[in-house]
């Protein structure tokens, strides 16, 4: 069964957006960018919270995308081909490490899909090279 392992939001002042979940519900940071207003990626210790910038207005405030954690991301595919689903998932850019690929559900609600699951960082070229090697 695939798991729920994050949930994505995107505000104007990542900072305060973070410091506010970190007061409230005591998340702890488990990634940040290093840019000033950049990502701040906080943790349960089990469950994800993305607070993704949102300077440039690409979408609205709040919820953004959530992603799921699978033990094997072709068969995911697999099923939505049989559903005939138009939307397959699409690689994400490289540098964002934390799911490998990205769709969205027949309302359009996106949704990431990683194997190697949210609190193991793993750059995409280095999935690639690993498969290689078996």
């Amino acid at each position: 069964m695939a798991k729920i392992r994050h949930l994505a939001i995107r505000t104007e002042d990542t900072g305060k957006l973070a410091a506010f979940y970190m007061d409230v519900f005591d998340l702890t940071i488990l990634h940040k960018d290093k840019r000033e207003g950049g990502a701040i990626y906080l943790t349960d210790g089990y469950f994800n919270l993305a607070i993704l910038p949102n300077h440039e207005q690409q979408s609205p405030n709040g919820f953004y995308h959530f992603g799921f954690e699978v033990e094997n991301g072709e068969a995911i595919v697999e099923k939505l081909k049989k559903r005939n689903h138009p939307r397959l998932p699409k690689a994400r850019p490289n540098g964002r490490p934390f799911a490998e690929t990205r769709t969205s559900d027949p309302d359009g609600n996106f949704f990431d899909i990683s194997e190697h699951g949210f609190l193991q960082v793993e750059p995409l070229g280095e999935k690639k090279e690993k498969d290689s090697t078996k």
